[in-house]
């Protein structure tokens, strides 16, 4: 067996080919009716005359038929053809193609649009994926040729102490962290990406409650090192999920809440869920973010509504919790607050709530 796939008639020719079995067999009927209806008024010889014309002007009529059915199906079959080819050109440097069909606003038409707005669909999709790409190869960068530099210098300096390659070693291993931590960050998105929909590769009970306070006490050395002021209100919240990244949302959160603060500003907590919702929300002091950028902070490498690199955090917290909430068939938004800062509210489906199990 040579696996071929075997060959099939095209749609051309199937509508041909039924126009022509469906003409043929109405014009026989008619024929055949015609000549019943008038036989027992003709002599035999002059009925069968009668027969004989009327099969050979149906045999006329359905050549001419079914030509006429295979140009118009040809014709009517165009713009799938348009669509076909230009599905067949397009690529990375031509997906501003359109197929921009003028025509009878029929179900071709219909095709058409959907069809452009799927391009322009994937055309946005393909951007961002592109500017993510360059992104993150310019946050790797960033670290990496700082441990080069320092390397570098401190190799290339003869008289180099034990201190010289002490601080040396000290840089390299912030910028290995920073590295590192932002490498986890991306496996961390993309995981939460590929579970989106609620394809979750795991569901187990999770309480925001507990996560968030592990949180809290994760980052207590941070807050006191700064002075914080916390405000907690921590009640039940359960969800079911990927504890892994549930237990990242909760951690991002507090994090970039104690992150972008303030020395001596506030922390505010609270959870808790109603029966069909539990929710988290988070907010903090800080600088001043304009309300036409929080929409922003939740794309990637955004940092205070500023695409900046070399700024504290990866810029892929808020990131991950949009893509963790999306996953787990929840929202998340955030508000600027009057005199600098921000609080950002989760809401998921809760434990008990019926779609949830």
């Amino acid at each position: 067996m040579t696996g071929r796939t075997p060959v099939r008639p095209t749609l051309r020719l199937r509508l041909t080919l039924l126009n022509g079995v469906l003409l043929v067999g109405a014009g026989a009927v008619l024929v055949l009716l015609a000549w019943l209806l008038v036989r027992d008024a003709l002599r035999p010889a002059e009925s069968r005359e009668l027969l004989v014309k009327g099969l050979v002007a149906l045999v006329a009529i359905s050549m001419v038929g079914v030509a006429g059915a295979y140009a118009v199906a040809g014709r009517a079959l165009r713009p799938l053809h348009q669509v076909t080819a230009t599905a067949r050109r397009l690529g990375e440097t031509t997906l501003d193609e359109r197929i921009g069909w003028s025509g009878a606003n029929d179900e071709v038409a219909e095709l058409a649009e959907t069809f452009d707005a799927m391009l322009d669909r994937i055309s946005a999709a393909f951007e961002a994926q592109k500017r993510f790409v360059a992104n993150a190869s310019h946050e790797l960068r960033t670290p990496l040729a700082v441990m080069r530099t320092e390397i570098d210098v401190t190799l290339s300096d003869d008289e180099a102490d034990l201190a010289e390659y002490r601080r040396m070693a000290s840089v390299v291993r912030e910028a290995s962290e920073r590295a590192n931590g932002l490498v986890d960050a991306l496996l961390v998105l993309a995981r939460s990406e590929a579970q989106t929909g609620g394809r979750l590769a795991r569901r187990t009970e999770f309480d925001l409650a507990v996560g968030t306070a592990n949180a809290l006490s994760a980052m207590a050395r941070e807050v006191e090192r700064i002075g914080l002021k916390v405000h907690t209100s921590l009640r039940p919240a359960p969800v079911v999920g990927d504890p892994g990244l549930l237990d990242r949302l909760a951690g991002n959160l507090v994090e970039n809440a104690v992150r972008y603060n303030h020395l001596h500003g506030r922390l505010w907590v609270r959870t808790g869920a109603d029966g069909q919702r539990s929710w988290l929300v988070v907010g903090n002091t800080g600088f001043e973010v304009a309300p036409a950028d929080v929409p922003g902070l939740f794309e990637p490498f955004r940092r205070g509504g500023q695409e900046r690199t070399g700024a504290r955090g990866s810029g892929l917290g808020l990131s991950i919790v949009r893509a963790v909430c999306d996953a787990h068939g929840g929202t998340v938004k955030a508000v600027a607050q009057p005199g600098g800062g921000l609080e950002v509210t989760v809401t998921l489906p809760s434990a008990d709530a019926p779609t949830a199990t």
